[in-house]
């Protein structure tokens, strides 16, 4: 098994941060890859970030309202 981090991704060029807003999978939960796990705010958007693999999610490291840096860890996936 290895655990894959998903990665709060840049949107735009000048985006530096973003604040989470919240969890669409609970932690636990098998998730595909491209499917959405999560809400995000920007200054600009709002917008989902999607799993990077298929695998189970968790555990979650970002909570509501939070501010997350670009490049932050926001969960991990375990895949077989």
């Amino acid at each position: 098994m290895q655990a894959v981090p998903v990665l709060l991704p840049r949107l735009g060029s000048s985006m530096e941060e973003a604040i989470f807003v919240e969890w669409l999978r609970a932690a636990g939960d098998r998730v595909e890859a491209d499917e959405p796990i999560c809400v995000i705010e920007t200054d600009k958007v709002d917008a989902e970030v999607v799993a990077p693999v298929a695998g189970v999610l968790g555990p979650l490291l970002a909570a509501p309202r939070e501010t997350i840096a670009v490049g932050a860890e926001l969960a991990r996936i375990t895949t077989a």
